[in-house]
């Protein structure tokens, strides 16, 4: 059964940091690249951070650049999304997704919340 579960998300002040973490299970995650999404209310879901299947390369939002750092490790079947610095328009829904070629698997979601 393919899965992918994301954890680490729940409410901070605006400044602080949070570590979301998306642990796969039941497919070929090393061949995967992954991304992180966010869908705030009322907004589309929006691209936040990609990083390539064997981790080489990494793109990310023009929002959240200098901020979040996007990691993973193969072996632990886990990407990461390191958050600093967080505002109040992080606040959101993050989604973690794998994709290859054709196949796209998507996460459950995770609230953030960033707000005093």
């Amino acid at each position: 059964q393919v899965q992918l579960v994301e954890s680490g998300g729940g409410l901070v002040q605006p400044g602080g940091s949070l570590r979301l973490s998306c642990v796969a299970s039941g497919f070929a995650f090393s061949f995967y690249a992954v991304s992180w999404y966010r869908q705030a209310p009322g907004k589309e879901r929006e691209l936040v951070a990609f990083i390539r299947s064997d981790g080489s390369s990494t793109n990310y939002a023009d929002s959240v650049k200098g901020r979040f750092t996007i990691s993973r490790d193969n072996a632990k079947y886990t990407v990461y999304l390191q958050m600093n610095s967080l505002k109040p328009e992080d606040t959101a829904v993050y989604y973690c997704n794998a994709g290859l070629f054709t196949q796209n698997y998507w996460g459950q979601g995770n609230q953030v919340t960033v707000s005093s």
